[in-house]
């Protein structure tokens, strides 16, 4: 494991888009885990032509001038991985990256340190592709293309040690309360039933709630799940939640759900009363015209932002739309939240967007673009620096630190700082 320097140009002048670039991408379906293995090829990343119904959200040309002061450089490129960099998460001072062959690497990324040296371990061994991950405590949670949940046992303290895998979802017992009654066995293919705690096709997205106590997953065989964290029961299944695969999910503070699917729609979902564990259907999104990716939520979860193959990132508010973020030529593949003003996304065209909210909740500018990886962006994690620019008011500003992973196997590391009169 390593890491190389990173010398890398970062524009943020936008380019205009490719009119030939329409391609059709390949339509996700939730048939079976082998086909859909086969949309992790960048050629199967070919978007579709954007969204001419909905106006994009920029800013005036007066208000141009001033987003070239935001300064942003790649300080790293983070090697070592053998495979795919599917998802990524951060807690504390540790950067986790889930990769196709199963492998977890764990990266110190210690923010003290002033020679960038940045320090990995592969902490995780399950033989089968990671699609997402999410922490809580002393526990991470990583969902699987084998239809699997499983949970690790973090130990960052001990030199060479992997971490221990403590439980597999869906558990035996849960398993094994179901086996015996008929009403537990949903249909899930012609002649074929199982339970209905288990997922049968890859587990595609996870999320957790705001308390910790209860685990989200989204799976390709269209349903949603909630687990108890404590002890990992399935507490509920949300069968045909959508007509074809669910790729992304979130969370809001008050517990609604938000799941975006290859069906091109987001539907939100909220118990049906105080105390509940059960769902129900509260609207549908329907705006973009191809599968959706990516879903993020502002801090403050009154902005849904939405990103697909359509090139597009819609931005919600108050299930509204406001408009559309426009620059990627292709594919939106991931997006991240920094902070309640600041969005990254993720694209198949191989670069990192930095969108800035501001001069009015209508208005966005794209403040950067990263460049700099060879293979589709599918992942992305980012976190406020410790490190303040504040010597004066002249360049006093907030530094972010932002991780990119893609199908070239790298993850890289950003760092990007936004003065403070922009925000």
């Amino acid at each position: 494991m390593g890491f190389l320097p990173c010398s890398l140009p970062c524009q943020s002048k936008k380019k205009p888009l490719d009119s030939s670039d329409q391609t059709q991408s390949r339509h996700l379906s939730s048939n079976s885990s082998s086909s859909l293995s086969l949309s992790l090829s960048s050629r199967s990343f070919s978007s579709q032509p954007s969204l001419p119904s909905i106006p994009s959200l920029s800013i005036s040309s007066s208000q141009v001038e001033h987003l070239s002061n935001t300064f942003h450089h790649c300080l790293a490129t983070l090697t070592g991985h053998s495979s795919y960099i599917f998802c990524l998460s951060i807690a504390e001072k540790h950067l986790y990256c889930g990769s196709s062959n199963g492998e977890i690497l764990v990266w110190d990324i210690n923010p003290s340190r002033q020679d960038n040296c940045f320090k990995g371990k592969t902490v995780c061994q399950s033989g089968t592709a990671i699609k997402s991950i999410v922490i809580m405590g002393d526990k991470l949670f990583s969902a699987h293309q084998d239809h699997r949940i499983r949970v690790w046992k973090i130990d960052n303290e001990t030199p060479n040690r992997n971490y221990k895998c403590i439980a597999t979802l869906p558990t035996i017992n849960d398993r094994c309360m179901k086996l015996f009654w008929t009403r537990n066995y949903v249909q899930v293919r012609r002649h074929k039933k199982c339970t209905w705690v288990h997922h049968v096709d890859t587990v595609s997205a996870l999320a957790l709630s705001k308390d910790g106590s209860l685990l989200y997953s989204a799976s390709w065989d269209r349903t949603f799940k909630i687990w108890r964290s404590s002890d990992f029961k399935c507490l509920e299944s949300v069968w045909n939640a959508h007509d074809d695969a669910i790729n992304s999910i979130v969370v809001s503070n008050n517990g609604h759900v938000y799941t975006g699917s290859a069906d091109k729609k987001i539907k939100i979902w909220t118990k049906q009363q105080e105390g509940s564990n059960k769902h129900t259907l509260m609207t549908t999104l329907e705006k973009h015209k191809s599968a959706v990716n990516a879903l993020a939520l502002s801090t403050d979860g009154c902005v849904l932002y939405s990103g697909a193959c359509d090139r597009s990132i819609i931005v919600w508010e108050k299930l509204q739309v406001l408009g559309a973020l426009r620059g990627h030529k292709k594919s939106i593949l991931c997006l991240a939240v920094v902070s309640n003003d600041l969005l990254c996304s993720g694209s198949a065209d191989k670069t990192v967007r930095i969108w800035k909210r501001g001069f009015g909740k209508s208005c966005y500018s794209c403040l950067a673009v990263f460049e700099g990886h060879n293979g589709p962006v599918k992942c992305l994690t980012a976190t406020l620096d410790s490190q303040k620019y504040d010597d004066d008011d002249s360049c006093s500003g907030n530094s972010y630190m932002i991780y990119s992973g893609s199908l070239d196997c790298d993850v890289k590391v950003w760092k990007l700082w936004v003065p403070n009169y922009l925000s």
